[in-house]
């Protein structure tokens, strides 16, 4: 059955409209320029064009271009990675102010060789991004850091304005599709984010067509409320090449949108859901989101004090 699976031919609404336009040069030659890493590039993202193209956004990838895990979804080299690179930060910064960007994306590979996770660079570059650019909107998306909360704690001290972190798939195909992540590691991970900084929204992704129910969808749903997570994307899985996990399932739009549906009857205060969908994908459209659901709540807190 899962021979056949594997040549699952796309379906129309996955056809990618390529734009090579000036945006999308100018970015590829800054990259290049800088030094620098975007996970729209070393993971194959199928919105690079329409980023690149057309927002003018992107996703920069922090710590290296090499993985210490080996994710059987994702198209990052894996291997052993480089030495720190601590110029990395303000390289960073000076490219998000080159770009004007209102909101910037922070991701990067994991570093289970480091005993920080990463956590140090990661916090630096925040900070560095806001000395450069003060009104820009920061939104970071690390791996688990091993699930050592000193390290997530260094990070979340440096005040991003959303903090990210992928459950990428159901409870039960968590060891098949994620190397060394934990479901409840995950979870907990986020749990503890909010519990640090409160007044920081929270954020993950989920990727579907591996084979997973209806069921175990909304149960990652339930599971991410019950840990007060605020915003939620919902995309499908690309196998990036023959060697990484096969398609089971397309997902058409309709399906996404009755899961879009779903999701907000649980509480998110933002979801994401599409066949293109992935985690930073209109983040800057969900950092606003978060900031009008916080600026409610606190009127409804305000209006409760003054009543």
């Amino acid at each position: 059955m899962s021979e056949k699976k594997e040549h699952l031919r796309k379906p129309d609404w996955l056809k990618i409209k390529l734009n090579t336009n000036e945006n999308y040069t100018d970015l590829k030659k800054m990259m290049r320029e800088n030094n620098l890493n975007t996970v729209c590039e070393e993971a194959k993202c199928p919105n690079i064009h329409e980023c690149w193209g057309t927002r003018r956004t992107a996703t920069f990838m922090i710590l290296g271009a090499i993985c210490t895990r080996a994710c059987r979804f994702c198209a990052v080299k894996t291997g052993l990675p480089n030495e720190l690179d601590l110029q990395e930060p303000e390289r960073v910064a000076a490219s998000v102010k080159m770009m004007n960007l209102k909101h910037a994306v922070i991701t990067a590979v994991a570093r289970d060789d480091l005993k920080d996770g990463g956590s140090a660079v990661f916090a630096e570059t925040i900070r560095a991004i806001k000395r450069a650019n003060p009104y820009t909107t920061i939104e970071v998306l690390p791996s688990d850091m091993g699930g050592v909360y000193e390290n997530l704690e260094r990070l979340m001290d440096a005040k991003p304005d959303i903090l990210n972190h992928n459950i990428e798939t159901v409870r039960r195909l968590t060891p098949r599709v994620r190397a060394r992540a934990k479901y409840d590691r995950s979870l907990e991970l986020l749990k503890r984010s909010k519990e640090m900084h409160p007044e920081i929204p929270t954020k993950s992704s989920l990727m579907i067509g591996l084979g997973e129910t209806k069921e175990e969808i909304i149960e990652v749903m339930d599971d991410l409320r019950a840990n007060d997570v605020d915003i939620m994307t919902i995309g499908q899985y690309l196998q990036p090449s023959k060697k990484h996990l096969s398609v089971q399932k397309y997902y058409s739009p309709k399906e996404f949108k009755e899961l879009w549906e779903i999701a907000m009857t649980k509480g998110f205060s933002h979801c994401q859901a599409g066949p293109l969908v992935r985690s930073s994908y209109h983040a800057d459209e969900q950092v606003n989101a978060a900031a009008k659901e916080r600026q409610r709540l606190g009127d409804i807190q305000a209006a409760a004090i003054n009543s």
